[in-house]
């Protein structure tokens, strides 16, 4: 049985992945609109993988016998500088969900919460893996000159990045 903090926490985290899934179409949306399709798909596909996260603690939460809450969340920011500008903010947003999640394992484990510890491991593993992806973009673009084709082929890279997790 889930401590009444462990379940207020998970609650937490579970919305925090609702607004990172929300982020994420929102920045979808605006690389479509600028024709960054390759980074579209990417971050349609991300939003898609956030909600995931949202069900798997869902779940986890109807099946140790405890209520999930949804609770109310911003409308994510709708317009970005560049799309460097984009994915600097999208590795930020990648960087709290890790330190939450990090956290949150921690204080299972404060709690002798095993069974919460185990199911979160899964997300330590994805938080690492999307932590890299994140900052592998980063360091693509100060390998391209963005005035001569850098943006689109940066694009382009993204079209495949999301298979190689």
């Amino acid at each position: 049985m889930l401590t009444q903090e462990m379940v207020n926490k998970l609650n937490e985290q579970l919305n925090l992945e609702f607004v990172s899934a929300n982020i994420y179409l929102q920045m979808s949306a605006w690389c479509n609109n600028k024709g960054f399709e390759g980074a579209s798909n990417f971050f349609k596909i991300q939003s898609s993988e956030e909600m995931y996260h949202m069900h798997r603690l869902f779940d986890y939460l109807n099946d140790t016998g405890t209520m999930p809450v949804l609770g109310s969340i911003d409308a994510p920011q709708v317009d970005f500088l560049s799309l460097l500008d984009l994915i600097k903010l999208a590795y930020e947003q990648e960087k709290i969900i890790t330190q939450k999640i990090n956290s949150l394992a921690h204080f299972s484990m404060m709690l002798k919460d095993y069974s919460t510890f185990y199911f979160l491991q899964w997300y330590v593993e994805k938080q690492y893996k999307e932590g890299k992806i994140f900052k592998s973009i980063l360091d693509k673009f100060s390998l391209v000159n963005p005035d001569f084709g850098g943006l689109f082929l940066i694009d382009q890279d993204l079209k495949t990045m999301n298979g190689n997790k």
